[in-house]
């Protein structure tokens, strides 16, 4: 007898990201790293996660507005139990995107 999985439907906007424009636009801007330029939403682990390993490929911001990103990843890493290897940006971002053009 083979057993197979069932289909399970997707729901609607399940993208790879997780959400959709839609979703995303809806999003206060406090649930993103980057609140003025909506970049990064940390609203789960998974996010934070990615937020985290994008985080030196925003563009155009200062180091203050790094500093204050980081320090709500930090703060959604503790919310949502994501271990975080760098206790500070600048231990993994060479500093070539850093500053505003």
């Amino acid at each position: 007898m083979l057993t197979t999985k069932p289909k399970t439907k997707k729901k609607a906007g399940n993208r790879a990201s997780g959400l959709t424009a839609a979703q995303r636009n809806r999003l206060p801007a406090r649930d993103f790293a980057f609140a003025r330029e909506r970049k990064e939403p940390i609203t789960d682990a998974r996010h934070v996660r990615n937020a985290i390993s994008r985080f030196d490929q925003v563009d155009n911001v200062t180091d203050k507005e790094r500093d204050r990103a980081w320090r709500k990843i930090v703060r959604a890493a503790k919310k949502f139990h994501v271990e975080l290897g760098e206790s500070d940006w600048r231990e993994f971002v060479d500093g070539a995107k850093t500053k505003r053009r």
